[in-house]
């Protein structure tokens, strides 16, 4: 829905279906029911996640007409995608597959161009662009060596800078600017806020340039078009877990020039050991489950930090009095600033939000909270009640004084 800051939806990447049908059976099911309560008398803008065999799925003119009559009928549109998962992403063992296939491989490219396709055909008219968040190239620890991780740093760089040569043509073509918004993640290649910035100019612009002058840019044209068309998404979780400041983060990519293409609005999981350290721990654990990625950044008595793939190995490296703070990746609700004796990261979502609603840094805002089905019993309500609450719950905080 539109609101003074921007756009607000929610990813239906909280919707379990690989394949079309599914999915849509899902969205069919639950979003009247969010809609009438947040957005009734509106149109209801939607965040799409369309997996790999969705999008060829949507290539059937039926399957396609049977989408946009459905939108239509229940006053929807689509502003943004979320193309980082490309397969499986419920009842499955995600984990690091999450990033399969990754930016070095053609199979994440034409995954990323049909969406964009699809993307420029279901923004309304009134929308001149859209964004689709992506992975932070690939997962760093597939690569065995430095030599191994900056080649493939560098062919995932390449590969989206082929890729901003064919938004340019689709901008061309129908008028919309798609832009693909990189997400750092917890042990991505680009895992935090200093890789992203770092990369986008050290490695993005000084390959991407050239490279786009061989199609027959300009130095100047192709710049433009790679800041137009590569941005960052600002998912305020993985921000959170990477102890970044939101307020110097964004005030850095302000000043670099490099566009933030949507906020993902979603929370982290963090414990304090000052106080009640064992039985925190102890708490944390009925969180350990096998299917997504629960990345521990801990920051040490000392001072210094040191990171953990998952819950598993943190817990194995715990000893009493060596850790401060932990905060884990999780995406946990945004509504709620405890979990019993755990914390979460909503502060960060707090001063995102206060920054966005003072001086708007990206036209859209995109809850995504999708670990409802792995949480503990007592957090599991019916999921579009879920859905309710964390837009209810954002509305609530854009319009605080």
């Amino acid at each position: 829905m539109k609101t003074a800051q921007g756009l607000l939806s929610y990813c239906s990447n909280i919707h379990p279906g690989e394949i079309w049908s599914e999915h849509f059976a899902n969205l069919q099911k639950n979003i009247p029911a969010v809609k009438a309560a947040v957005s009734p008398d509106a149109p209801m803008g939607l965040g799409l996640r369309i997996a790999d065999l969705a999008s060829k799925d949507l290539q059937d003119e039926q399957a396609w007409k049977a989408l946009t009559d459905w939108l239509k009928a229940e006053d929807l549109y689509v502003f943004t995608l979320n193309g980082f998962p490309f397969g499986g992403f419920h009842g499955v063992v995600v984990k690091d597959d999450v990033h399969t296939p990754d930016w070095t491989t053609t199979e994440r490219y034409d995954y990323t161009l049909r969406l964009a396709h699809i993307l420029a055909k279901l923004l309304p008219e009134s929308q001149a662009s859209g964004g689709i968040s992506t992975s932070p190239l690939s997962y760093r620890f597939w690569w065995q060596s430095p030599e191994a991780l900056q080649e493939a740093t560098e062919k995932g760089t390449l590969a989206l800078v082929d890729l901003v040569d064919q938004l340019a043509q689709i901008e061309q073509n129908t008028g919309k600017s798609i832009h693909i918004d990189i997400e750092p993640e917890p042990d991505g290649i680009l895992e935090n806020h200093r890789e992203f910035v770092d990369w986008y100019g050290a490695c993005l612009l000084p390959l991407g340039i050239p490279h786009l002058m061989d199609k027959g840019y300009s130095a100047a044209k192709a710049e433009e078009l790679i800041r137009r068309h590569i941005q960052i998404c600002f998912d305020i979780c993985h921000f959170g877990v990477s102890y970044d400041n939101p307020a110097t983060c964004i005030a850095e990519l302000k000043d670099k020039g490099i566009q933030v293409g949507k906020i993902q609005v979603s929370s982290a999981l963090r414990l304090d050991f000052s106080q009640q350290a064992e039985e925190k721990l102890a708490l944390l654990k009925k969180y350990q489950e096998p299917v997504y990625l629960h990345q521990v950044k801990a920051k040490k008595a000392d001072g210094s930090f040191i990171q953990y793939p998952d819950l598993d190995q943190a817990f194995a490296a715990y000893e009493p009095g060596v850790f401060l703070e932990w905060r884990i990746h999780y995406h946990v609700p945004l509504f709620l600033e405890s979990y019993g004796l755990l914390g979460s990261t909503q502060k960060e979502i707090r001063e995102t939000l206060a920054i966005q609603k003072q001086e708007a840094f990206t036209g859209q805002m995109e809850i995504e909270t999708y670990t409802w089905g792995v949480l503990p019993e007592e957090h599991q309500i019916p999921i579009h009640e879920s859905i309710i609450r964390e837009i209810q719950w954002v509305q609530e905080q854009l319009k605080a004084e």
